[in-house]
């Protein structure tokens, strides 16, 4: 008896014998709506392997589309003129900053969407593709001065050792201007990642989520701190981490400083991060070691070192 041979690929009439298609491409043309041309396009980032953070950001700026046109807007009547339209709102008069990041990749996510529609034929031409894509830089950073920063190392040691000692700000202070972190470097610091026994102390920055993971980091601090440490350990009895109480509770504790100190501004943990970084790149140090030190990438020390250079140079 001969054997029956399966066929290699489904016979006419025979849809889904071996299951259900993979996936079902929406069929959409230039009339189709917006939200029904923006939710074959999150299909489309699927398929194409897009990341998660990718799918999920430009879904966001899609629907903020559809919330300035009506997710009912056929596709085709969207022109240059109308998507600039849109991006001039998003800037001006959504009532909603628009930080220049999210304004560049608002624009890359116009251009990608209708790009796609018009690489498939959707859409007879791209109107997304005449908008400039320049890339938005955001203003330089606010630092402390030297004077300012006096005053402000001032009023900590003076929280330090007045009548009602609080090591907490003078540690706070010194440690970000030391090493740099951010706040949610800061907040994330273990007791068991404080490190004494070499000839200089340190401190381990670590990150549980592994994508974040090259920007785990060991940071040295001055030796001279360790009796200002001590005292705040004996004071607020920490069991696991260094700062256990919310990131805004030591956000409060900068800006008690800043009142102390009479300062015109906030003293935020960016603040202080600048201020650090500014002092490193003063002092000579090295561009890739302060890169590493700040736990950047390159891409990112491009940006950052050309802040850096333009307030760390005298005025012209």
């Amino acid at each position: 008896m001969a054997e029956t041979q399966i066929p290699l690929f489904p016979q006419r009439g025979a849809r889904g014998q071996y299951g259900p298609p993979i996936a079902q491409i929406k069929a959409i043309t230039a009339d189709s709506s917006l939200a029904m041309a923006a939710s074959a396009y999150h299909d489309h980032m699927v398929r194409q392997g897009f990341s998660e953070h990718t799918i999920k950001a430009f879904g966001g700026d899609l629907r903020l589309l559809q919330k300035y046109f009506g997710s009912s807007t056929a596709i085709i009547k969207l022109g240059t003129k109308e998507l600039n339209d849109f991006l001039t709102w998003l800037l001006h008069y959504r009532g909603v900053p628009c930080s220049p990041k999210s304004y560049a990749r608002r624009v890359t996510a116009l251009k990608s969407f209708f790009g796609w529609l018009t690489s498939i034929k959707i859409l007879p031409r791209d109107p997304a593709a005449p908008i400039i894509h320049a890339r938005a830089k955001a203003p330089l950073p606010l630092f402390l001065n030297d004077e300012q920063l006096e005053k402000f190392l001032n009023a900590a040691e003076i929280k330090l050792n007045g009548d009602r000692s609080d090591p907490r700000p003078y540690l706070l202070a010194h440690l970000v201007l030391q090493t740099g972190i951010k706040k949610a470097e800061c907040v994330g610091i273990a007791l068991r990642d404080i490190d004494r026994s070499g000839s200089e102390p340190s401190v381990l920055i670590r990150y549980t989520n592994p994508r974040m993971q090259h920007k785990e980091r060991k940071l040295a601090f001055a030796a001279e701190l360790l009796p200002v440490l001590d005292q705040y350990i004996e004071k607020y009895q920490p069991k696991e981490y260094l700062f256990e109480c919310t990131p805004r509770n030591l956000e409060y504790v900068l800006a008690d400083v800043s009142e102390l100190a009479g300062l015109p501004d906030q003293v935020s943990f960016e603040m202080l991060r600048w201020t650090s970084a500014l002092r490193d790149y003063r002092d000579g140090m090295e561009h890739d070691h302060l890169r590493k030190k700040l736990g950047l990438s390159k891409i990112t020390w491009r940006e950052t070192s050309e802040k850096l250079a333009k307030i760390a140079n005298p005025g012209l």
